[in-house]
């Protein structure tokens, strides 16, 4: 089986080499003309957003995303804040991050976590995440088929809707803090610009849950008014040992299918009159490109380092890994991220076989009518 030789057993070894995955130096992995001599199309915009300076918009104003008035935050730090900043790398924030049980508080130690470490330049570190990131009381957590349709939530769509989106932005933040926590001990084999995607792509989802927050309050309604489910941890735990597993299942799937939602959810709230979130909403899908886009470019500079073509390893992955991906798929923003269709539309590839297939037909039934006018040609003779 695939994972017999890319899983990591523990932390106290380096079985990471298992996979066969050549120790590279930083610099070697963050160097996009790494995948662009294997001709694998990225995204246009990566290195921009890498090298985008720290987004503190995180209140959703009038115009869209501003800075947060001062009035949000009480004035010293809070007792989270001083822990986080007694702290000395950013795997042991990101635990910290993670071990938080508060939403809000979460999102916002989340960004000061980032921050402090763009800012002071600290090293990656090593920690151990919780078997579980901390969760509120509320919502309760139950099985997909157990949430309530819209008519009975007791909720608008809109803020039903946002609820919805609310829960996957906060999973999606302890999903990118894991990624950082659990991998540490590699750094030396993923290099530094690994985690700093990451943990990047975890500031982002922490700005997302805060708009959503702020927005579901202006409805009248907050995070946990309603049941949600546990099916993105699920995920999650299943490619807890695996790093090629994790880029497979949460970037290339999960946060891929955000690319395929968002518009239609844009549409719908359009359709409800409530503009403001629908264009909270679309800036959100905006933003998701990148995260997609990161995990292509790891997926593929993984799977080169361990010399396996990226298409067969991902659906094998998917196999093994019991991840089903379904559509309607979004695919003109997928192809921007960079993940091609042949990867995750099983239609593709009989398309292809048909339409060589028939190009054989073709030629062959050329060939046929040419020996037929030269068999007639033959006989006028």
């Amino acid at each position: 089986m695939l994972s017999t030789a890319l899983r990591s057993a523990s932390l106290s070894s380096l079985p990471i080499l298992s996979f066969k995955l050549k120790p590279p130096s930083s610099s070697s992995f963050s160097s996009l003309p790494i995948l662009q001599q294997h001709h694998h199309p990225l995204w246009s915009g990566l290195q921009s957003w890498r090298d985008s300076s720290l987004n503190h918009n995180r209140f959703w104003g009038s115009s869209g995303p501003e800075p947060e008035p001062p009035t949000l935050h009480p004035i010293g730090p809070d007792e989270e804040s001083s822990q986080l900043a007694s702290l000395t790398s950013l795997a042991e924030m990101g635990a910290m991050v993670l071990s938080t049980t508060d939403p809000l508080m979460k999102s916002r130690l989340s960004h000061l976590a980032y921050s402090r470490w763009r800012r002071e330049k600290l090293p990656i570190g090593v920690s151990k995440p919780p078997d579980r990131p901390a969760r509120p009381s509320k919502p309760q957590l139950v099985s997909p088929k157990e949430i309530p349709a819209p008519k009975n939530s007791g909720l608008p769509l809109n803020a039903y809707m946002l609820h919805n989106l609310s829960h996957v932005e906060l999973n999606a933040i302890d999903l990118a803090w894991d990624t950082v926590v659990r991998f540490s001990p590699y750094n030396e084999h993923l290099g530094d610009m690994f985690f700093a995607d990451f943990a990047r792509v975890a500031n982002d989802e922490s700005r997302h849950f805060a708009w959503c927050s702020q927005r579901l309050a202006e409805l009248g309604f907050s995070y946990g008014d309603m049941p949600a489910h546990n099916l993105l941890w699920r995920e999650c735990e299943k490619s807890s040992d695996d790093v090629v597993a994790r880029l497979a299942v949460i970037p290339l799937v999960q946060e891929a299918r955000g690319l395929d939602a968002g518009p239609r959810l844009v549409q719908k709230l359009i359709g409800f009159g409530d503009c403001k979130t629908s264009n909270l909403v679309a800036k959100i899908a905006e933003e998701e490109v990148a995260h997609v886009a990161v995990g292509v470019y790891w997926f593929v500079a993984v799977c080169q380092q361990m010399g396996r073509p990226p298409c067969p390893t991902f659906r094998d992955l998917l196999k093994e890994y019991n991840v089903e991906v379904k559509g309607p798929f979004n695919y003109s923003a997928r192809e921007e991220a960079g993940l091609p269709q042949d990867w995750y539309d099983p239609s593709q590839g009989s398309t292809s076989n048909k339409e060589q297939l028939s190009k054989v037909h073709d030629r062959l039934a050329r060939i046929i009518s040419m020996e037929k006018e030269n068999s007639n040609l033959n006989k006028e003779e």
